[in-house]
């Protein structure tokens, strides 16, 4: 154990795992590294600067302001094990990160893995993989060759950071977020908060215009039901709605209402189609009707089922409008006639905080508050929410995609090639808002019970991987959409992401980071991005999962491992995607201030 304790420290070959990751100490030992382990939960070594190595135990709060114990390591050496014990060290991990299933340990293997972690206790681990890189030790991480973070991603990985970002896009690229970002606001800045606003209301007068030819029985070209192939009883991509309309349940005037709708969305094409270029006066959108009684009357309409008669000339002037509208507005498809919402706390995870709106007053009254300097943790952002999903067997679902990105100058992006679906533990609805059919988070997700209403051929599992979904694509006769539409979209999210986020990211030679986007698929098969997550979770909740995350974590060590010293290695199902020419870096001095000269001598 000695001789291969110095074999390793010679060769680099130690390394440290902070986290539920077994896969990854099981293949970097596989392959003849030692691990330098870490001290147990709860307590953290921090060295005392000044010439002394006196170590202090302290407790480390997480991200979230909550006690929180994590290992951390310490570049004098951490905590010596017991030589003798068989009990496996244990590592809590964040409340940000899906809690895996506990290694299981040989205990005779345990015992050999301590003592050569013990002999190794002094050296400098030469590749980390770490939850958050705050539990490390300063001095000791700008030691670590390699290490699986890049400081500084929040531009990219929180959901604020994302929504600021895409903003700039057009800066960067000759491309649109909204044909692949459902467009978002930062309630926390009064411009973007009345720009939200507004979007509201045009978006309500859209969808009572919906509404109204729906309610005649007619519907607009490009928003009708697909052909049925072999879909099941539960899949459908319209949800129109029923006529609940009693007795007394007309608008007094739904023939004003019905104009008032006809006239913004005139207005609000006119600025589309730049019509109002030479116009002094605020955007008529704003001014030219009472909203708050207009939306009043739309929330009768939208879910109260009250009636809504159009003329005949009404009527054509809808189609009309709704058609020029639709080829100017790239998120028209994905817009249903409810006008749903959906509030997400910037920087959680999980689906944590996460609300479904439909009336302004009710998104404006949840994000009260978040203007104040000291929410800005907890900044709220409203994004619109995609009325028109595909569904599989009547049930939403979205797609978690890996990608790895092994440089930042030049900017090196690999996509994964195997992903899964998540899907809701109820059908979906846009009568019901609850997070069991609109949710598709793991965490949020198994905290319901299946659905009996739910079709049984929904997995019980509720996950499935990207191969079952070509093959469910195939029987509805749309096999192509995955491999024409799905992966070219969410490869042009995931780079356009990056471009506009690059800038205000960390980057560091030798380091990598694996990502997790979550996309949500339209009627259409257009692949909608949702949001970016750093640190995925790797835990192997079930058998689909168990198998990917373990794949995806071995062709990852082989991609920033072992391509290293053999550039023509397998590395499984990556994909190298983007490499754009190395940058110059610019020079860290910047303009010479020096004045030269000789001093003043007194006459």
């Amino acid at each position: 154990g000695k001789l291969s304790s110095l074999v390793c420290a010679q060769e680099k070959k130690i390394f440290a795992v902070q986290g539920p990751y077994p896969v990854i100490r099981s293949l970097l030992r596989a392959r003849g590294w030692v691990e330098r382990k870490l001290p147990r939960g709860g307590r953290r070594l921090k060295q005392q600067l000044g010439g002394q190595k006196k170590q202090q135990l302290e407790t480390e709060p997480s991200d979230d302001g909550d006690e929180q114990g994590e290992a951390v390591l310490n570049p004098r050496g951490g905590a010596q094990p017991s030589l003798g014990a068989t009990e496996p060290l244990h590592y809590p991990w964040p409340h940000d990160e899906e809690v895996e299933e506990e290694e299981e340990v040989d205990e005779d293997s345990d015992k050999i893995h301590d003592l050569m972690s013990y002999l190794v206790r002094d050296q400098v681990p030469n590749f980390l993989w770490t939850i958050r890189l705050s539990s490390i030790d300063h001095e000791l991480l700008q030691r670590i060759e390699v290490v699986n973070r890049y400081h500084w991603v929040h531009a990219l990985s929180t959901k604020e950071g994302l929504c600021l970002s895409l903003q700039n896009l057009p800066w960067f690229e000759q491309a649109d977020p909204n044909t692949f970002f459902p467009r978002c606001y930062r309630l926390g800045t009064t411009e973007e908060r009345e720009a939200f606003i507004e979007d509201f209301h045009l978006t309500a007068a859209r969808s009572l215009l919906k509404l109204a030819l729906e309610k005649a029985g007619d519907r607009l070209v490009g928003m009708e039901q697909p052909p049925k192939s072999n879909k099941g009883p539960g899949d459908h991509f319209s949800h129109p709605v029923p006529p609940t309309e009693g007795p007394g349940s007309s608008l007094s005037s739904s023939s004003r209402l019905a104009e008032e709708a006809l006239e913004v969305c005139k207005q609000h094409l006119g600025v589309l189609e730049h019509q109002d270029i030479d116009r002094k006066t605020p955007s008529p959108c704003r001014t030219c009707i009472d909203w708050n009684c207009f939306l009043q009357d739309y929330y009768r309409v939208a879910h109260e089922g009250a009636g809504l008669a159009l003329s005949g000339a009404q009527r054509e002037r809808c189609r009309d409008l709704l058609r020029r509208l639709a080829e100017q507005l790239p998120q028209f498809s994905i817009e249903g006639d409810r006008n749903v919402w959906i509030l997400k706390p910037s920087a959680k995870s999980r689906g944590r905080g996460i609300v479904c709106a439909t009336r302004l007053e009710e998104v404006l009254r949840l994000s009260r508050g978040c203007t104040t300097p000291s929410a800005r943790v907890r900044e709220w952002v409203v994004q619109k929410y995609v009325e028109r999903p595909l569904t599989i067997f009547g049930t939403k679902f979205d797609i978690r995609q890996w990608f790895l990105v092994t440089d930042g100058n030049p900017l090196t992006v690999w996509f994964y090639q195997d992903c899964y679906l998540r899907f809701c533990s109820q059908p979906f609805s846009l009568r019901h808002l609850e997070p069991s059919r609109h949710l598709c988070n793991v965490s949020v997700q198994k905290q319901y019970k299946t659905s009996p209403h739910q079709d049984p051929r929904v997995p019980p599992s509720r996950v499935w991987s990207s191969r079952q979904f070509q093959a469910y694509l195939a029987r509805l006769g749309r096999a192509d959409a995955w491999h024409q539409v799905m992966v070219p979209g969410m490869k042009a999210a995931i780079l356009n992401s990056l471009r506009c986020a690059h800038d205000h990211m960390s980057f560091r030679k030798g380091s990598f980071e694996l990502f997790g986007a979550d996309f949500l698929v339209g009627e259409d098969c257009q692949p909608w991005l949702l949001e970016i997550n750093s640190c995925p979770t790797m835990s192997p909740s079930t058998a689909v999962t168990r198998r990917l995350c373990a794949n995806v974590q071995r062709d990852t060590l082989r991609l920033v491992l072992d391509r290293k010293d053999d550039p023509s290695c397998p590395i499984g199902a990556f994909e190298l995607i983007y490499k754009e020419a190395a940058v110059p870096l610019r020079p860290a001095v910047g303009i010479n201030l020096m004045v030269e000269g000789c001093s003043l001598k007194k006459p």
